[in-house]
């Protein structure tokens, strides 16, 4: 709707025009959009628009609007792209999502690795990979891919792992804290790494080439919520909904790090003091209303 979200820091929302497109429209883009756009003539388009909530998009097969925001979306703005005079480098952020089942005792994973999506969220994700590799092809667009671990910080929706127990150890109270699982194995970087990563990409990435954009290491989910509780509330028990082993993908990075000299930088005891700190106060302000 072209509005911030109200936690959004106001000196960016005094600075920053937002420009309202929905990209799953089959009506394409507003001209009074299209104009807006032209105008600033951007350098580069960083594409993170997505239903990007893997259970919004179908266990299995994607759900019409996953497909039409996620893949048709794409298709899109890669043509809105090639058409501007200026023609902008595009980064397209995909996901570890589009990536087969990995082994347990081998998980990690570079980008030739076998591709397998088992649920809608990926398969929209991979489909959209096919639309900029044809965009790159046969159309000269200035295109690359960065296939996104997890990652996770501050502001970060409450939909997600971390800011959803944060969010819970947040409010006044004794009531436990719900998890999906201890159990799971998972690649987690600070959202401000990946975003400098993205940049890096922009600047140095290759055209058409493909970057896992993670921080390569195997991570409990477990650790992750007791390096939280220790730090919010050790006394607070704690329930899990679906226990059980779950082995994600983990990222070599190594393409990444050739490219653009990325490295992860903040650390995880960081990344889970600052999103605890950010849903206190959106807590503490909830409660005042």
């Amino acid at each position: 709707d072209g509005a911030w979200e109200p936690s959004s820091p106001a000196g960016l929302q005094e600075r920053v025009e937002l420009v309202a497109w929905d990209l799953g429209s089959e009506h394409g883009i507003p001209a009074r959009a299209r104009q807006q756009i032209e105008r600033f003539a951007p350098d580069w388009i960083f594409h993170l628009a997505a239903i990007s909530v893997p259970h919004d998009c179908g266990s299995d097969r994607p759900t019409p609007q996953a497909t039409a925001v996620n893949v048709e979306g794409t298709r899109r703005l890669l043509e809105l792209a090639a058409s501007l005079g200026g023609r902008p480098r595009l980064l397209f952020t995909s996901s570890s999502h589009v990536y087969a089942p990995v082994d347990p005792g081998s998980p990690r994973v570079d980008e030739r690795a076998p591709l397998g999506p088992i649920g809608g969220y990926g398969r929209t994700k991979l489909a959209a990979e096919k639309e900029v590799c044809l965009a790159v092809e046969q159309h000269g667009c200035d295109a690359m891919i960065a296939r996104s671990f997890q990652h996770t910080g501050p502001r970060q929706n409450a939909r997600m792992m971390l800011p959803q127990w944060a969010e819970q150890f947040a409010r006044p109270g004794t009531a436990p804290v719900e998890v999906y699982t201890r159990d799971a194995q998972i690649d987690l970087a600070d959202v401000r790494d990946v975003v400098r990563a993205y940049r890096l990409l922009a600047e140095q990435g290759r055209r058409g080439a493909v970057y896992n954009v993670g921080s390569g290491i195997s991570l409990g989910t477990g650790d992750v919520l007791d390096l939280l509780r220790q730090v919010a509330d050790p006394k607070r028990p704690i329930v899990e909904l679906h226990p059980g082993f779950k082995q994600d993908p983990i990222a070599d990075v190594a393409r990444l790090v050739r490219a653009t000299g990325w490295r992860a930088e903040i650390p995880l005891e960081q990344t889970v003091a600052d999103t605890l700190a950010w849903w206190r106060k959106q807590v503490s302000q909830r409660d005042r209303l």
